[in-house]
């Protein structure tokens, strides 16, 4: 098993990842009726996304000598209403001005990104949106 949840009432799950028992919490957002004073479920899915892109894409970078730290990752979640769900997601990667990269290296590392395995499982009619900003 992977995780524990335990739903808390108002709108609230307490999830724990069993191996190092780090605890996040979730909220449902402002415009479907709950507090919105922790990620929803759906921030969730588009941060699982953002951070699988730049973890894959780091370890790549790892074995190419390529250091990725200070990387910084704005995600922007677009919903529908009918039916209620993640219509896009746009995630804009910005690498620091002082990574000076070939472009082989780059195409290399977009490629990895692209191909993450959160991006690699979500559904087909969701649309990604994925700029790199070197």
């Amino acid at each position: 098993m992977t995780a524990s949840i335990v739903y808390k009432g108002n709108l609230r799950c307490e999830c724990t990842h069993l191996q190092s028992g780090t605890v996040i919490e979730t909220d449902a957002p402002t415009d479907n009726r709950g507090k919105g004073e922790r990620f929803s479920p759906t921030d969730s899915l588009c941060v699982a996304l953002a951070t699988c892109l730049v973890t894959t894409m780091a370890l790549k970078a790892n074995d190419m000598g390529i250091d990725l730290a200070d990387t910084n990752i704005a995600v922007t979640k677009h919903m529908l209403s009918e039916p209620r769900r993640i219509a896009k997601i746009d995630v804009i990667l910005t690498f620091p001005a002082t990574l000076q990269l070939e472009d082989k290296d780059r195409i290399i590392l977009e490629r990895v990104g692209n191909n993450c395995p959160v991006a690699k499982s979500l559904h087909p009619d969701l649309e990604v949106n994925i700029e790199y900003k070197w």
